[in-house]
């Protein structure tokens, strides 16, 4: 399943509109990327499914402080 760790993004569900506004089913994906980032605690690599959101997320708050406030075991 599509899903972000840290944002907890997920896919959504929705309709196509055409002209006429007729109704057709669809799916609106995350944009979920696997990424390796380095623990230098534990010296060592760890992988995450995450959105680009979480990215910036970590890029801003640092990947030991979100991994300790969303208790994700690494």
């Amino acid at each position: 399943m599509l899903k972000c760790i840290i944002t907890n993004k997920k896919v959504l569900f929705g309709n196509n509109r055409s002209n006429a506004m007729n109704a057709t089913r669809r799916k609106f994906f995350p944009n979920i990327h696997m990424k390796k980032f380095w623990i230098p605690s534990k010296n060592k690599y760890i992988k995450l499914k995450i959105s680009t959101k979480g990215i910036r997320l970590i890029d801003k708050f640092g990947i030991e402080n979100l991994l300790k406030k969303f208790k994700i075991k690494y």
